[in-house]
């Protein structure tokens, strides 16, 4: 006899199941996100409605999402979407999954910055955007994988000239569908920013901005199982005996394309902050910073010309 379960049933057992591989409380989280998604309820809506029965196909599609789940494979990549900086973005497997950390990167930015926009508010369209090309707000984003940064930064800062670039071609096909659906315009473009000749011509910026590769590929053997197997490695890694290398080339990069009185912000490694001031210290940048993050890990630097 075929057994038809009620969402509350089915939810315990969901939870029950992912807490073989997370923490309650993760899996609670996971566990909602799943149920708003794919059968449009809240937890208090099961708890409220304890007897209602989903249909076959929702049964089936929740089905899938804990098989998917129950293989470490992030939520995010099961739903297709992530949250970030209060928007919600298109991302799979050819993209990193924009993390909290880089939202306090963007918060402060965006402190620096909005007063320097403040003063074109008042313009006419056509002053302002003479404004923007003759030396307002122009913002480069190093590796944009699913577009967050740029996005996010555009979002909150309408009137700056944005750019995003990357070396895969997957990754900007995800940026440009997250920017059409946020009804933005960002520039992207298709470069390894690795080789000096691809980057040469980009235009000047007055703001430099990356979240670039920075973990040790020794670090593979620690991490967990729903990033190494899931997220691209292209975006996480970078080779032991070379684990700067994009610093140096953000460094080099700013020394030529930086405006005067520009700002260059970069997320980091939280053991590598000495070093990578050293990068930029050392190619005549005096005015670098070092910022802890919320959990007080050295996450951030700001590079001040």
């Amino acid at each position: 006899m075929f057994v038809i379960m009620k969402y509350s049933e089915i939810y315990r057992g969901f939870i029950l199941q992912l807490r073989n591989i997370y923490s309650s409380n993760e899996s609670m989280i996971i566990a909602d996100w799943v149920f708003e998604k794919i059968a449009g309820l809240k937890r208090a809506d099961i708890i409220k409605h304890p007897d209602q029965e989903p249909d076959a196909v929702v049964t089936g599609q929740l089905d899938d999402c804990l098989s998917s789940l129950l293989v470490h494979k992030p939520v995010q990549y099961v739903l297709g979407e992530a949250w970030f900086f209060k928007m919600k973005f298109r991302v799979n497997e050819q993209v990193l999954i924009p993390r909290p950390e880089t939202e306090e990167l963007l918060d402060w930015i965006i402190d620096e910055v909005r007063p320097r926009q403040a003063g074109l508010q008042g313009l006419a369209p056509d002053e302002r955007n003479g404004k923007i090309k003759g030396g307002g707000i122009c913002i480069l984003d190093i590796g944009t994988g699913s577009g967050c940064i740029a996005l996010g930064l555009k979002n909150k800062l309408p009137l700056a000239e944005i750019y995003a670039c990357d070396v895969s071609e997957d990754a900007l096909a995800v940026a440009r569908k997250n920017a059409l659906a946020q009804e933005v315009t960002v520039h992207f473009i298709h470069c390894d920013f690795l080789n000096k000749e691809a980057i040469h011509d980009l235009p000047q910026f007055t703001i430099i901005v990356s979240n670039p590769p920075y973990i040790p590929l020794q670090d593979k053997t620690t991490m967990h199982p729903n990033v190494l197997l899931y997220e691209p490695h292209l975006a996480l890694f970078v080779e032991d005996e070379d684990l700067l290398v994009f610093y140096q080339s953000i460094a080099d990069f700013a020394k030529t394309h930086l405006i005067g009185m520009g700002d260059i912000f970069v997320e980091i490694h939280e053991q590598m902050g000495d070093g990578v001031k050293k990068i930029f210290i050392q190619r005549g940048f005096e005015n670098v910073e070092l910022r802890k993050d919320l959990q007080g890990r050295e996450r951030m630097i700001r590079v001040k010309v």
